[in-house]
């Protein structure tokens, strides 16, 4: 299917590791992934390549997390995030360059991680309500759909949602993997009818499933020892670097 260096397979694999610790342990780590896949397979290609790898992780995510949910979070997100995946899969039915959208991207998640750290150094009153009223959810949700629909980069933005809401790193995980596991299952149909998933790339995920579940184990066995502000701290950083990722890429 592709013509693959010895080190583009490395970084595959590396690439599947990141993704198992993404899903069970740091979130953000996925925009990374993201971007190094895209840099060893056409940008469009890659994230019919990465949906299916993503799925698995998700899969050992919320079984293991399986109590650890906020569905009240979930379910007020549910119409937002259709809206945001129906108009990401209007976007790459006409579009093939991700370019302007990307640089959208990265503007968008730096401003509101500029929001949540004011809002967490400062505590200024009109920030505290933002995460509990209905447009920031709205906005939220939609863009959570659009930019994993593009791109499989809605890491950074649910990121900042759950931060936002303050949810514990457990609940954080757990509501974050229920989220992920339902959009990617309604993306595979929307992916195949794109041509970005077919026989061919889903053979060579197969061949990943073990890195991926090597990574989910390493999460699992992280997450416990990162302390509540430090893992809030790991989070924000990490989406910063998304950001930018996005913006400069």
């Amino acid at each position: 299917m592709f013509e693959l260096t010895t080190l583009d397979i490395i970084l595959v694999v590396l690439c599947a590791i990141l993704i198992g610790i993404s899903k069970t342990g740091l979130p953000t780590l996925g925009i990374l992934v993201v971007a190094v896949m895209a840099s060893i397979f056409p940008a469009r290609e890659s994230i019919g390549i990465v949906l299916p790898m993503l799925i698995t992780a998700d899969i050992v995510a919320v079984t293991y997390y399986r109590r650890s949910v906020n569905w009240k979070t979930l379910f007020s997100l549910l119409p937002w995030v259709l809206g945001g995946l129906f108009s990401g899969f209007i976007l790459l039915y006409f579009i093939v360059s991700s370019r302007p959208i990307e640089i959208i991207l990265g503007v968008i998640i730096l401003i509101m991680l500029a929001l949540q750290i004011l809002r967490e150094r400062w505590g200024a009153k009109w920030l505290d309500a933002i995460p509990q009223s209905k447009w920031f959810v709205g906005i939220m949700g939609t863009l959570a759909g659009f930019t994993t629909m593009v791109g499989n980069a809605a890491g950074p933005i649910m990121a900042i949602f759950l931060l936002a809401i303050a949810l514990p790193k457990k609940e954080f995980i757990g509501t974050g993997a229920w989220f992920f596991l339902s959009v990617n299952l309604i993306k595979v149909p929307m992916y195949i009818g794109l041509g970005l998933i077919t026989w061919e790339t889903v053979s060579f995920n197969a061949w990943l499933i073990p890195a991926i579940f090597g990574g989910t184990y390493l999460g699992i066995k992280f997450l416990p020892l990162i302390p509540q502000k430090q893992f809030n701290i790991i989070i924000l950083l990490l989406a910063v670097f998304g950001g930018f990722r996005l913006l400069l890429a």
